[in-house]
């Protein structure tokens, strides 16, 4: 997704870092875990991970960040999963944000994989 006009590139993540976090906050969400994935993937710079309590919780939260990120100019983000709430995906472009209902995120455990530490190139598999 492209910056917004007249904001740098790292200008641009930075904002939609710190509005992410600061709306999953004001949405009570929980368990906020933010992964820098930069270098480990292209998709985005960071990941952030999120729990609401219910599927009414975690359709609240993600409705409100939705709307953060467009007030604060960084365009509409894309969105998988609103419709049954129990994991809703928002890919901001530099921002990937996850937002679970607890048992599902304790069962696909993105923080494990995504935390992992880096192989060696010269590791064989």
């Amino acid at each position: 997704m492209p910056s917004p006009a007249g904001i740098s590139g790292n200008a641009a993540a930075t904002l939609a870092f710190d509005t992410v976090l600061a709306s999953l906050e004001d949405s009570k969400a929980e368990n906020i875990v933010s992964i820098d994935i930069q270098g480990k993937s292209s998709l985005g710079d960071y990941m952030v991970i999120a729990s609401g309590r219910s599927h009414r919780h975690v359709s609240a939260v993600a409705d409100h960040l939705l709307k953060a990120l467009k007030d604060a100019g960084l365009g509409n983000a894309r969105v998988e999963g609103l419709a049954s709430a129990d994991w809703v995906l928002i890919d901001s472009g530099d921002i990937i944000v996850h937002v679970f209902r607890p048992e599902v995120r304790e069962f696909y455990n993105l923080e494990k994989m995504w935390q992992a530490p880096d192989l060696e190139e010269e590791t064989l598999h």
